[in-house]
């Protein structure tokens, strides 16, 4: 019998919410019946949504009233006290009341709250934020987004581990290919810190994933690689306009296929063709940012997603416990 997972869920958070994050657990429980659920927020609503669609040994309610606003300040939402759902869900992951902790609300409250209640990974001096990307082979762990504008050799060598952990806790058959975003793909080009972290990878006994080196924007989607790591400024900016390119395809595209006649009729004969690409680049299905480097794993879903986008962040969840994260980053940081 498989361990049951515990999953602390901010109820409150994000559009639509509490209902798209009850629809978004209800959906991701029919696939995953060994999740449990420890649902924090306003108990009457939370209900009203469940509709006795959920089976009563599957969640708990924490009743709560107090929310952090998606217009707080980090500060402002770490200061609006101990009883928001959010600081109730990050609380239970450092009781260990749950495996790991989901939320879509305020980003940068969710950062500081965690840090203030989780502790660090030995021997991690900085937390990263992480997402996967679509590339032409699979998936991509990338990594700091945002969350450290400054970092050191130290830092992004941090990172390369962290993420190939990750990559691994997801992927399990698959190998880490690891690489560093830089303007160029010579050994002289970029900053004194990416030039001797480069040297440091080059030098190191990578065991737990592969060094390829750098690689430059227009090759992050190739697939030759599968971890790659960044400052928090660097890969925010990647990060930002590859989403933006992605919407301006399938945007164009949509102009395309329905500004004429032509066009439609196209469109009609092509339907099978035109889903499957809409499915690679829908943002949806790469839902769920990890903040990793603390003790527990903290999740982030996009606050504007639906509820599918939410369950696909909640299979995040259930793939960092399974697969072990945080023992990995343990094991492998020295």
């Amino acid at each position: 019998m498989n361990k049951i997972i515990k999953i602390a869920v901010d109820a409150m958070g994000g559009d639509g919410s509490p209902k798209k994050v009850i629809d978004g657990i209800q959906h991701h429980f029919k696939d995953n019946q060994n999740s449990f659920y420890q649902i924090f927020g306003d108990k009457e609503k939370i209900l009203t949504c469940i509709n006795n669609n959920l089976p009563n040994s599957s969640f708990d309610i924490i009743h709560t009233t107090d929310v952090v606003k998606g217009t707080d300040s980090p500060l402002e939402g770490a200061k609006r006290g101990k009883h928001t759902s959010m600081w109730l869900a990050v609380q239970s992951v450092k009781e260990k009341k749950s495996d790991v902790v989901i939320s879509a609300g305020n980003t940068g409250a969710l950062l500081v709250i965690s840090k203030l209640n989780l502790k660090m990974i030995e021997n991690i001096d900085k937390p990263a934020l992480s997402a996967l990307w679509p590339n032409k082979k699979g998936m991509s762990v990338v990594l700091d987004l945002g969350a450290n504008i400054e970092c050191s050799p130290k830092n992004l060598i941090d990172f390369s581990i962290m993420g190939s952990s990750l990559f691994k806790s997801l992927y399990p058959k698959d190998n880490a290919k690891l690489a560093l975003l830089n303007i160029g793909s010579e050994e002289i080009k970029g900053n004194e810190t990416i030039k001797e972290t480069y040297l440091q990878l080059n030098q190191r006994n990578n065991h737990d994933f592969e060094f390829k080196g750098y690689i430059e924007g227009n090759q992050l989607m190739n697939g030759d690689v599968n971890v790659i790591v960044a400052d928090g400024f660097t890969g925010n900016v990647a990060l930002k306009t590859a989403e933006g390119t992605a919407n301006f395809i399938i945007s164009e595209l949509k102009k395309a296929m329905t500004g004429n006649i032509i066009g439609k009729i196209s469109s009609l004969l092509n339907i099978s063709n035109l889903n499957k690409f809409k499915a690679r680049l829908d943002p949806r299905l790469y839902n769920g940012a990890i903040f990793i480097g603390l003790d527990s794993p903290v999740i982030k879903s996009h606050g504007g997603t639906d509820y599918i986008g939410f369950s696909n962040s909640l299979n995040v969840c259930t793939k960092t416990v399974s697969g072990n994260l945080i023992e990995k980053i343990r094991n492998n940081i020295y």
